[in-house]
């Protein structure tokens, strides 16, 4: 439903937390915003016209839906609309741990490299770990 390629590649990974963003924790529901901002699911009857049937209650999660609904409306998991990948409330959490982990790794090993950093400082005589070479600014020149 969602093609804007140019803009939205970076933007799911963003939203699913699994992508380069440091608050890995807030995961966003695939369900619950679109329950907030479209609670008649008036953008997926348009779009998914297999779902365009199902009460407002499941158009966002057929799958909740006992079988006499869904043959109502007309759906058949699995054959005219597919069953769930994964279970995000399940998948969400495991990712989210998953993405702690890494972080913390990552601090570790940026603190051992700190401490190595030092320690070899200490051991040539210096100090105090030197910081970046600061850099002379530059005049703006002025216009005539």
């Amino acid at each position: 439903l969602d093609a804007d390629y140019a803009l939205n590649n970076f933007n799911w990974l963003w939203l699913s937390c699994s992508g380069f963003f440091y608050q890995y924790f807030r995961c966003y529901s695939p369900v619950a915003f679109q329950k907030k901002n479209d609670p008649n699911g008036n953008y997926i009857r348009k779009w998914v016209p297999e779902l365009a049937n199902l009460p407002a209650k499941f158009i966002y999660e057929p799958w909740k839906a006992n079988v006499s609904i869904l043959n109502l409306a007309g759906v058949k998991l699995g054959k005219t609309y597919p069953r769930p990948i994964v279970d995000h409330a399940v998948v969400s959490k495991e990712n989210m741990a998953k993405m702690s982990l890494a972080y913390d790794m990552h601090k570790d090993k940026e603190a051992e490299k700190g401490k190595k950093k030092k320690a070899a400082a200490r051991s040539s005589g210096s100090s105090a770990v030197k910081g970046p070479v600061k850099k002379k600014a530059k005049k703006q020149t002025k216009l005539k």
